[in-house]
C-alpha cells in the first residue's frame, strides 16, 4: 500500500503535459501530519523503515515508523508538561540530529508550531528570531560553539522560559535548562486529536531579505502535502527505498528533502549528520549506506566531482536532484559523464515548495530551471505588470486566489505585523527569468540582489548591518560574485574612516569579526576598500554599478 494514494487522485503520468493538466491534490479536512503519516505507517507496516541516522564519530541508528511514532507521542506528553501547547512557538536549533525528527513530529501532534534554525546563528541572530517569533522553548544540540551563542538568550527573549538540551549524555540540573533525551522518554504515549484545523501555522522559516532584517514566512499545517511534488516528482524518492538531501534542519531545504513529502511517499530517510561538510566523508556514506535517490546543492556536487567522486560511490541512486542555487549546465554535463545520469533541477524558495523542476517526462536541458509545477499557475510579468512573451525576461510570479495555495505560505510576520504577501491577488518571487520557445524556464537572476552562496540563501543587510558596527568602517556594502565552486561569493565594499587604510591584515579582521557577531557562512571571502560607494542623487546604492567594482 502507499499512503500518496489517499491525496492524489492520480499518480503516474504519461507526459509533462498530462502531469500538468490532470495533476490533482485531494486535500482532506484537518490533516494531520503525525497521525496520518507516521501513525498511519505504523499501523499499517510496524516494521517499515523511516530514518537512518549516522555521523564522521561511528554514530549510527536505524528507526521505523513504529518507533518515531512511539518516541513522538512521549515528547508530546513531555512538551505538554512544560506548558507548550497548541500555537505555542519552539525555536530548534538540532542540525540533523536524529532527535529531531522526534521533537518535529510531537510538536505537530500537539499544535505547536516549529521554527527551524541553523546552529551557525550567534547570539545576535539567536536573539533577534526568538523574539520575533514569540518563542517560548529553545531546542538545541550540546555543542561547545551553540552552547555559547544560547547562554544569553534567557536573559534576552522576554517569552523564552526554557532551553532544551538534546545529548548523548546527561545534563547536568539547571534552572530553565532541561534534558531532552533523559526526561522525555519516561513519560506515558500522548494520544488526543483535537482541536486543529488545516489553517493552524506549523512550521515558520525566517527568510533573508535585502532591505532589512529576516522575516518569517508561515506554513499550515497542509504544508506536508504541497511537498508530494517534491519528492515524487522533483526527487523521485522510491516507496521503501532511501533517500538523501544533505542539509542542516534550519533550512527550509530540509522541509523540502527530509521529512514531508518524504514520508508521505513510504521511503526512509538517511540523516547523514556531519559537523563539517567533508567531500570524502560524503562520498563514504553513499557508498556504505547505498541511498536510492539524492538531492544536494549544486556546490556539493561542484567539490565531489572536484575531489574524486566515482561511479562507485553513486551506483545505488536512481535519481539525482539539486535546488538551492542555479545549477550551471557545464557541472550537469560532467556530472553524466561520471554517473551516466544528468541532475534534476528543482527551483523555489522557503516561501513554498518546488515552483520549476526538470521533471522526468522532459530532456533535461543543462542550465535550464525547467518546467512549472503543476501546483502553482506560474508566468513572467515585465515591471510594469504586463505579461512576457517567451524569450523576454521578467519576474516569476504566481496567481493565488486565496490564502489556501497548498505548499505556499500563508503570511510573512515582523516585527509583531502580519504581513498579506499576496498582491492583486499575485505571490512575486523577486527572482528573475526567462521562457524558452519549448517551455523550459531559465534563470537570470535576483530582483532584489538576495545572494546564494554555497545553498545558503543571504541577504546582505545582516553582513552590512554587522560591518557597520567596525571600528574602522565609515559604510559598507554586500553582493554576490560569480564563483566556480559556490556559484556565488559574498564580497564586501567598503569605505574606511579617516585613519585607516585597507589591508591583509584588516580584511581578515573584518572577516573575523562577522564570523563572530553572525552566522559563519556569512562572512565576506573578498573584501574591496573604495573612496565611496556609488549612490543615486537620492542617496541609494546602485547595485549595478557595485557589482562592477566587486567584480573588477
Amino acid at each position: 500500500m502507499e499512503l500518496i494514494d489517499n491525496y492524489l487522485s492520480r499518480t503516474e503520468f504519461d507526459s509533462y503535459e498530462d502531469f500538468k493538466e490532470n495533476f490533482k491534490l485531494d486535500v482532506p479536512e484537518n490533516f494531520d501530519f503525525a497521525r496520518d503519516i507516521v501513525d498511519k505507517w505504523a499501523e499499517i507496516e510496524p516494521d517499515k523503515l523511516a530514518l537512518i541516522y549516522c555521523d564522521d564519530n561511528g554514530a549510527e541508528k536505524y528507526l521505523t515508523f513504529s518507533e518515531i511514532s512511539r518516541l513522538s507521542k512521549k515528547a508530546a506528553s513531555y512538551f505538554i508538561s512544560i506548558g507548550i501547547n497548541k500555537g505555542d512557538r519552539v525555536f530548534t536549533l538540532l542540525r540533523r540530529r536524529y532527535e529531531y525528527w522526534i521533537c518535529a513530529v510531537a510538536l505537530h501532534r500537539i499544535g505547536a508550531v516549529v521554527v527551524p534554525a541553523s546552529i551557525q546563528l550567534t547570539t545576535k541572530d539567536i536573539v533577534y528570531r526568538i523574539n520575533n517569533a514569540k518563542a517560548k522553548l529553545l531546542i538545541a544540540i550540546d555543542d561547545e560553539f551553540v552552547r555559547k551563542q544560547t547562554e544569553p538568550v534567557l536573559e534576552a527573549c522576554e517569552t523564552l522560559q526554557n532551553i532544551m538540551i538534546v545529548s548523548d549524555k546527561p545534563q547536568e540540573p539547571k534552572p530553565h535548562h532541561l534534558d531532552f533525551n533523559s526526561d522525555y522518554i519516561k513519560f506515558d504515549e500522548w494520544t488526543e486529536y483535537s482541536g486543529l484545523t488545516n489553517d493552524d501555522e506549523m512550521v515558520i522559516y525566517f527568510t533573508s531579505g535585502t532591505s532589512g532584517y529576516p522575516k518569517m514566512a508561515i506554513h499550515n499545517r497542509t504544508y506536508p502535502l504541497g511537498h508530494i511534488v517534491t519528492a515524487r516528482y522533483m526527487q523521485r524518492v522510491q516507496n521503501n527505498g532511501l533517500h538523501l538531501t544533505q542539509s542542516d534542519s534550519g533550512w527550509a531545504k530540509f522541509g523540502w528533502g527530509n521529512i514531508y513529502g518524504q514520508w508521505i511517499c513510504g521511503t526512509a530517510i538517511l540523516a547523514y549528520d556531519p559537523i563539517r561538510f567533508n567531500t570524502h566523508n560524503l562520498m563514504n556514506v553513499l557508498e556504505k549506506y547505498k541511498p536510492t535517490s539524492l538531492c544536494i546543492p549544486p556546490t556539493m556536487y561542484r567539490f565531489l566531482m572536484h575531489d574524486g567522486l566515482e561511479t562507485k560511490h553513486v551506483a545505488s541512486i536512481k535519481w539525482f536532484s539539486t535546488a538551492g542555487e542555479p545549477l550551471a549546465g557545464e557541472v550537469n554535463s560532467n556530472f553524466h559523464e561520471i554517473s551516466g545520469q544528468f541532475i534534476h533541477e528543482g527551483f523555489g524558495q522557503s516561501e513554498g515548495t518546488p515552483i520549476f523542476c526538470g521533471f522526468e517526462w522532459i530532456p533535461i536541458r543543462p542550465a535550464s530551471m525547467g518546467k512549472p509545477s503543476p501546483l502553482y499557475d506560474v508566468f513572467l510579468i515585465h515591471s510594469d505588470g504586463t505579461p512576457c512573451a517567451q524569450g523576454e525576461e521578467g519576474e516569476v510570479v504566481m496567481r493565488v486566489k486565496n490564502q489556501k495555495q497548498v505548499g505556499l505560505l500563508t503570511a510573512y510576520y515582523s516585527d509583531g505585523e502580519m504581513i498579506n504577501p499576496f498582491i492583486d491577488e499575485l505571490y512575486h518571487t523577486g527572482d528573475i527569468a526567462y521562457e524558452d520557445e519549448d517551455g523550459y524556464y531559465w534563470y537570470v537572476g535576483r530582483n532584489d540582489d538576495m545572494i546564494k552562496s554555497s545553498g545558503y540563501r543571504i541577504g546582505p543587510f545582516e553582513i552590512e548591518s554587522v560591518l557597520n558596527t567596525h571600528e574602522a568602517v565609515k559604510e559598507s556594502a554586500i553582493v554576490g560574485c560569480p564563483d566556480e565552486l559556490r556559484g556565488q561569493i559574498i564580497t564586501a565594499v567598503i569605505v574606511l574612516k579617516p585613519g585607516f587604510k585597507g589591508s591583509d591584515e584588516l580584511t581578515k579582521e573584518l572577516q573575523s569579526y562577522v564570523k563572530k557577531l553572525t552566522a559563519p557562512y556569512k562572512y565576506p571571502r573578498k573584501v574591496i576598500y573604495v573612496d565611496a560607494l556609488p549612490k543615486t542623487t537620492s542617496g541609494k546604492i546602485i547595485r549595478k554599478a557595485l557589482k562592477e567594482i566587486a567584480r573588477s
